[in-house]
């Protein structure tokens, strides 16, 4: 799976130009700030009130609960076929189509789909199907348990169950052996079990870390709920605007962030011969790089929150406020290091799991060139839209003598993560 990260070849073999790649995003962004800053003086997004109700036979239908019950049997279905395969499947990659189920079709998958239709895992999550099972068997409500979900707890298990598994694909030995995997799986699962088992269903929604991961990239879908439980069709920066500010929510967003930074660096030719030669061995040096990935992207936005008081005074919550701006980011860096990925080894996990041949697979849709533009434009529009997110709350925020002057770190922290993401596509 790993040479595959990004779809063709190592990142370093992209033919673009540095300089024009360089320049169009600073550009990109400096004239959006400029834009932004003297044609947009009030705050337009609506945050949870946003949104235009779909039509009520749609509606309807997406609120049915045979198809939630149908879309939860699926879910089920599939995790118990990935169970399967690696315990009675081949412990070969090549030939066994669960690593790709969890890698690629699952992981990698997750982000269109949820860009698309919203935070779609929360639906087909098969242990909330195991859940309800379960406190049907016991005839307890699914809905409490016998502690109360702790407030504070908020969404740092999550965060610890998004950084388990990026090291898991990232870091560790053997990423896609069957051992791995099911090692990972189990456990995951019989901790998520526990925490619903104890605090109700509604664990899931703030600790489980797929969920968690689903939901924001969901807020930038088309599609989405309003405060009234509506479903609706919206903006995607009202989507955006409504994340809830809860504790651990800077934590997942700089693992999201961060791993897939790591991901990008850890094809680079010089750190490969870090990790081979490393006197710690592989593993841990492969493991610090991924901590200190997603702590450099903690610290950058620690300073940058810090930096933006000291101009524009007191911010409530400071270290929450701006932070939905970088899910847009996130979902740049996801779709540009994993499109093509999805698009070459999903369909190949698909032919293996039916009984294809391995090298039935597809080509690569995209040559080099269209690649490396796809990648940089997804890198530059998701700074963009986080550009206008953060303008946006500024000028909510602030007074309007200082609400510019306010977002001036935040473009700063911008262009830095810009030219370091369009860097690690092709330095």
């Amino acid at each position: 799976m790993r040479p595959l990260a990004h779809g063709v070849g190592s990142s370093h073999d992209l033919p673009i130009s540095p300089f024009h790649a360089y320049a169009g995003a600073f550009a990109a962004l400096f004239v959006s700030f400029l834009a932004l800053g003297l044609l947009w003086s009030d705050s337009r997004f609506r945050g949870a009130d946003g949104g235009r109700p779909l039509p009520a036979a749609v509606r309807r239908a997406a609120d049915a609960p045979a198809l939630r019950t149908a879309l939860r049997g699926l879910g089920l279905l599939a995790g118990s076929a990935v169970c399967l395969f690696l315990l009675a499947g081949p412990d070969d990659p090549d030939r066994n189509p669960a690593p790709g189920a969890v890698h690629v079709l699952f992981w990698v998958g997750l982000v269109p789909a949820s860009l698309l239709f919203g935070p779609v895992w929360r639906l087909l999550n098969p242990l909330r199907a195991l859940h309800t099972g379960l406190c049907r068997a016991l005839r307890r409500d699914p809905a409490t348990g016998p502690v109360p979900l702790p407030g504070r707890l908020g969404h740092w298990p999550a965060a610890a169950g998004l950084l388990a598994y990026t090291w898991l694909e990232l870091a560790s030995p053997e990423p896609a052996s069957a051992g791995a995997l099911l090692a990972f799986l189990t456990g995951y699962a019989l901790v998520q079990l526990a925490g619903a088992g104890l605090c109700g269903r509604g664990w899931f929604d703030r600790c489980d870390a797929f969920e968690v991961y689903s939901a924001l990239l969901g807020r930038l879908a088309p599609v989405g709920r309003r405060a009234d439980g509506r479903l609706v069709l919206r903006n995607p920066f009202d989507g955006l605007d409504a994340t809830p500010a809860v504790p651990g929510l800077v934590a997942t967003v700089c693992v999201m962030l961060g791993s897939t930074a790591y991901d990008g660096f850890s094809d680079a030719p010089s750190w490969i011969d870090t990790v081979q030669t490393s006197p710690l061995g592989r593993t841990p040096t492969a493991t610090l790089g991924l901590l200190g990935a997603v702590a450099l992207v903690g610290v950058l936005h620690t300073v940058c929150a810090g930096v933006v008081r000291l101009i524009s005074g007191p911010v409530p919550r400071p270290f929450t406020a701006f932070v939905h701006v970088l899910l847009p980011i996130a979902a740049g860096y996801l779709i540009a290091h994993y499109c093509t990925l999805l698009l070459t080894e999903g369909p190949r996990t698909l032919l293996l799991a039916a009984g294809g041949r391995p090298a039935d697979g597809p080509a690569p849709p995209l040559g080099p060139g269209a690649l490396a533009a796809l990648q940089v434009t997804a890198v530059v529009t998701g700074h963009v839209l986080g550009v206008v997110a953060a303008h946006d709350r500024a000028v909510r925020l602030f007074p309007a003598a200082r609400a510019v002057a306010g977002q001036l770190p935040i473009l700063v922290l911008m262009i830095v993560f810009t030219l370091g993401g369009i860097g690690l596509l092709i330095a």
